[in-house]
């Protein structure tokens, strides 16, 4: 079978990098922007969060009163929740991410409606609660509504305000807020404005949470897989290639058949 392509010559200098395959890639790779290797920085980010979630998962790191932090509850809306929760739901039925999960618990907070927040906070144990808010500038509204609201039942629960630095981590650059809202500078995990919305899973917006509930291990196969597409992506010809063929399947469905919509069913349901 040939393939061939005719490809227009696409150059916009305002254009923005793109570089999630960055995130998933192997600690000796080189991938720049601008000139600069931004690989050391994704694994200085990924280090902080598995050393991070190693003690928290090993009760190392507690709470305010003392008790070992068993629940996380993540704060975040759009790009900064989807892709996390599928991936979360994904694993769920892992056989090997269902046992590292045990005793554990993972929630998500998106709407502000104030029913999402009380189903959000239902059955959990203020001392027993780490809340991971996601938000690049800390300024997303529905996300910091809620996330006032979480940090008054955290200090109403536990009657003081110094429990925020103990129960409380972000995934943000703009770290003179998150100190304002009292968390810990230690406990803030960046990422970069290459991280596209639709592709946040695989930074810290996704790593965090997911190694808090499954362990880095668990996570890093993750990263490991999509490295892998990558490299199918980038080095398997035409014919064979999956993303290639999905994408002009597409073209094909919409642009030439006239179908306009794309539905997913998942096998099991």
């Amino acid at each position: 079978m040939e393939l061939h392509l005719d490809l227009p010559d696409i150059r916009c200098s305002s254009a923005s990098p793109v570089l999630h395959t960055a995130l998933r890639a192997p600690r000796d790779a080189v991938i720049c922007d601008e000139g600069k290797n931004v690989v050391p920085e994704v694994w200085k980010v990924l280090d902080d969060m598995k050393a991070f979630s190693d003690k928290v998962r090993s009760g190392e790191c507690k709470g305010f009163t003392g008790k070992a932090l068993t629940d996380v509850l993540c704060i975040g809306i759009g790009g900064s929740y989807l892709g996390v929760e599928f991936v979360f739901e994904a694993l769920k039925t892992d056989p090997e991410a269902s046992v590292a999960a045990k005793g554990r618990r993972l929630r998500f907070l998106a709407n502000v409606d104030p029913i999402d927040v009380k189903r959000a906070l239902e059955g959990l144990n203020a001392e027993t609660t780490l809340v991971v808010i996601v938000s690049k500038t800390f300024t997303t509204a529905e996300t910091m509504l809620n996330a006032k609201t979480v940090k008054e039942w955290l200090v109403k629960e536990m009657g003081s305000a110094d429990c925020v630095a103990k129960h409380v981590v972000a995934c943000s650059t703009a770290l003179a807020k998150t100190e304002a809202f009292g968390i810990d500078s230690k406990n803030v995990f960046g990422f970069w404005d290459w991280v596209g919305g639709r592709f946040s899973c695989w930074s810290a917006v996704g790593v965090l949470a997911l190694s808090l509930q499954y362990g880095f291990g668990i996570v890093n196969q993750f990263l490991e897989g999509g490295h892998a597409m990558d490299q199918h992506f980038l080095k398997a010809p035409p014919a064979e290639n999956l993303p290639l063929i999905m994408g002009l399947l597409s073209v094909w469905n919409c642009s030439i058949l006239g179908y306009e919509g794309c539905a997913v069913l998942p096998y099991c349901q």
